[in-house]
C-alpha cells in the first residue's frame, strides 16, 4: 500500500471515528436538553448561549443536531450492514450454484433496479406507515442487488479458480469453500462499497423523513428537523441550515473514507465499474 494511500485512510478513520464517538455519546455532548420546550427562547439566533440558535418552540439546535446524530447515523450504518449481508449472500449464492437459482435472483435484481430507487423506497415507506424502521426496510428493499451483482461476478470469476479446486479435493465442504475461501477474497470490493454507501443512505434517509415517510416527531432527525423548519428557511435559516451542515459533514466524512478504503483495498480501480 502506497504511502500517500495509508496516510489518507488514517486521516479519515480517524475523522469517522471522531463522528462515531459523537453519536455513541451523543446525550453526554449536549450542552441543553434536545427535546425540552420553552417557547420564551424560540427562534432565537446563533448566540453564545445557543451556538446553533433556537427552533420554533425555543429547544436548542445544537443539542438537536448532536442527539439526531444517533438516528441519522444509526439507521444509515445498520442500513448498509443489512443490504451488503444480504445482497452478497444472495450475489454468492447465485453465483456458485448458477441455473435457476441465479436466473431468479438475478430477474428478481433486475426488477428492484427498472423503478427509480428513492420512488420505490417512497411507495414502500408509505405502505409501512412511515417511521425510522420503515425507512430502513423501503430502503433495504430496493438497495441490495448492487451488492448482489458485485459478489456474484467475482464469485463467478473466482469458483473455478486453482486455490477453490484445490480445497474441494481437500475435503472442504460448501459452507468451508464459502467462508473460508471464497469470501474472503471477495471481501474488499464489497467493503469499498459498503464504506462509500454510508453516505449515500444518509442522504436517502433523510430525504425520506423530509418527505414524511421517515422519522416521526418528537424524534431528532436531521431530514425531519430540516422538514420541520423548511418554511422557515428565509427568515430563521438557521433552523434548516444547522441540521443540512450536519448530514453535509457526516456525507463528506463517510464518502471521503470510502475513496480511501477503495483505493487501499482496490487500487486497480475494481469497485469503479
Amino acid at each position: 500500500m502506497r504511502r500517500g494511500v495509508t496516510r489518507k485512510l488514517v486521516v479519515f478513520l480517524a475523522l469517522a471515528a471522531a463522528l462515531l464517538l459523537a453519536v455513541l455519546f451523543a446525550r453526554q455532548l449536549c450542552p441543553w436538553d434536545p427535546y425540552q420546550q420553552d417557547l420564551s427562547r424560540a427562534l432565537q439566533p446563533p448566540s453564545a448561549e445557543h451556538l446553533f440558535g433556537t427552533d420554533r418552540y425555543g429547544r436548542d439546535m445544537l443539542s438537536r443536531v448532536i442527539i439526531g446524530s444517533r438516528t441519522s447515523v444509526t439507521s444509515a450504518l445498520i442500513l448498509v450492514a443489512i443490504i451488503s449481508v444480504m445482497g452478497t449472500a444472495l450475489g454468492i449464492v447465485a453465483g456458485y450454484l448458477g441455473g435457476i437459482v441465479d436466473g431468479i435472483i438475478m430477474r428478481v435484481s433486475d426488477i428492484c433496479l427498472a423503478f427509480p430507487g428513492l420512488v420505490f423506497a417512497m411507495a414502500i415507506a408509505a405502505v409501512l406507515n412511515g417511521g425510522v424502521e420503515s425507512a430502513v426496510l423501503a430502503l433495504a428493499a430496493v438497495s441490495w442487488p448492487k451488492y448482489a451483482r458485485i459478489a456474484r461476478s467475482q464469485t463467478l470469476a473466482l469458483k473455478d479458480a486453482e486455490f477453490m479446486q484445490a480445497a474441494r479435493l481437500s475435503g472442504c465442504n460448501l459452507l468451508q469453500l464459502i467462508f473460508r475461501h471464497l469470501l474472503p477474497n471477495i471481501a474488499g470490493p464489497i467493503l469499498a462499497t459498503a464504506t462509500m454507501d454510508i453516505g449515500t443512505m444518509m442522504m436517502e434517509i433523510a430525504a425520506l423523513s423530509f418527505l414524511g415517510l421517515g422519522a416521526k416527531p418528537p424524534v431528532a432527525e436531521w431530514g425531519s428537523m430540516m422538514s420541520d423548519g423548511r418554511s422557515m428557511l428565509q427568515t430563521y435559516p438557521w433552523v434548516v441550515l444547522t441540521p443540512g451542515l450536519a448530514v453535509f459533514v457526516s456525507v463528506t466524512v463517510f464518502n471521503l473514507l470510502g475513496d480511501a478504503v477503495r483505493d487501499a483495498l482496490d487500487p486497480r480501480g475494481i469497485t469503479r465499474m
